[in-house]
């Protein structure tokens, strides 16, 4: 019934997935970007906190510190020059690894794939009528309960944290400074860690949520499946040409081979061996070449082009297949069975024209069309 009515029913094929990466669409997570980026943040504050925060205190102990030369003649250059000196590598110590983790998080979701065309104007962004569709149809009904879910977890693991560090916060202002500022440095950090934990379980969350909506919106019907069928292997035509292509690659890499042959045993399309014996050079008949598929049809071909015995005993050129080598004398087991071949070819070549005689293959060495020995 789907394939009449073009249901798409069908999960997306890595084809289908890739081009829409192509195109923009792929798996995009804000939770997985901002989990993230808070990670990062709390790493920087614990390694890099305490020299910005040392940094921040040695420029405020100088800007505090003057003397009667400064009053006459006072400076601001200087000290906004030690302020940009202090300022600038500590927020690129933190701007650039947050770039960089945000990029890399949803490069990684998204296949590798960066696609400018997603920055691109598109009016469909400020069509009010756009706007309302999001806002209220399945899109807008997830993405709000999303955001309340990260609103709850959130809140309960800020609530947690304010519950179990309430008490030392409570004594802040009571030791000294540096006491002080240590503490508030330690709970900022627990927070931020606490809340980063919290946002990587809602991108975990999250990452299912978009991959089936993709998979659900990239859904295939029969017609779709046949249509990239058909764009994989091209047309009739196209794979003709292939196919020809091919078989010309196999004609040239059997070429001489053939033209010492004295006749090829088949069967009948698969397998093609060509056999030559010449007493003076080998005690057997040799194997110069064989081949199967495309180079068999090779084979079959020049044979006809250079007027080569070709003999369609299927039993025996499987035989031969799977137990020879190119250039290699024959099994043993098979010298009676290739005799009388080679007999009735020479019968054929005095011009004579004898029945086909019937060989007997050893039970040993009979294989089917994949190579298993026949039972």
């Amino acid at each position: 019934m789907s394939e009449e009515t073009g249901d798409k029913t069908f999960a997306p094929t890595e084809k289908r997935l890739t081009d829409a990466a192509k195109k923009g669409d792929v798996l995009r997570s804000r939770e997985a970007g901002t989990a993230a980026v808070i990670l990062l943040g709390g790493a920087w504050l614990v390694f890099a906190g305490p020299l910005v925060m040392q940094g921040l205190s040695d420029f405020t102990r100088e800007a505090f510190q003057f003397d009667s030369t400064d009053l006459r003649k006072f400076e601001t250059g200087r000290l906004g020059w030690s302020a940009l000196l202090f300022a600038v590598p500590a927020i690129l110590s933190l701007a650039l690894p947050v770039v960089i983790a945000t990029l890399v998080s949803q490069l990684a979701l998204g296949r590798g794939r960066w696609v400018g065309g997603n920055i691109a104007f598109k009016g469909s962004r400020i069509n009010p009528l756009a706007g309302l569709k999001r806002m209220f149809g399945a899109q807008g009904l997830i993405e709000m309960g999303k955001g309340l879910l990260k609103v709850a977890v959130l809140g309960v693991i800020a609530y947690t944290w304010w519950l179990s560090t309430l008490q030392e916060l409570v004594s802040v202002g009571r030791g000294n400074l540096a006491g002080q500022l240590d503490l508030a440095w330690t709970a900022i950090i627990g927070l931020t860690f606490a809340l980063a934990g919290g946002l990587v379980l809602i991108a975990a969350v999250d990452y299912p949520v978009i991959w089936l909506r993709q998979q659900m919106r990239l859904k295939m019907s029969h017609q779709d499946m046949r249509d990239e069928n058909k764009e994989s292997e091209g047309s009739p035509e196209m794979k003709a040409a292939r196919r020809q292509r091919q078989r010309d690659i196999a004609m040239a890499s059997v070429s001489s081979a053939m033209r010492e042959a004295q006749f090829i045993v088949t069967n009948p399309t698969h397998f093609a061996i060509a056999l030559s014996y010449d007493p003076q050079k080998a005690s057997a008949p040799v194997v110069l070449a064989k081949g199967k598929g495309d180079k068999a049809l090779a084979m079959k071909e020049l044979a006809r082009e250079l007027a080569v015995p070709a003999l369609e005993l299927p039993q025996l050129a499987r035989s031969l297949f799977f137990t020879a080598r190119e250039r290699q004398m024959i099994c043993e087991d098979l010298y009676s069975a290739v005799a009388w071949v080679l007999a009735h070819v020479m019968s054929l070549k005095r011009g004579e024209n004898p029945p086909l005689p019937v060989i007997d293959v050893p039970v040993s060495l009979r294989f089917d069309a994949d190579g298993r020995l026949s039972s």
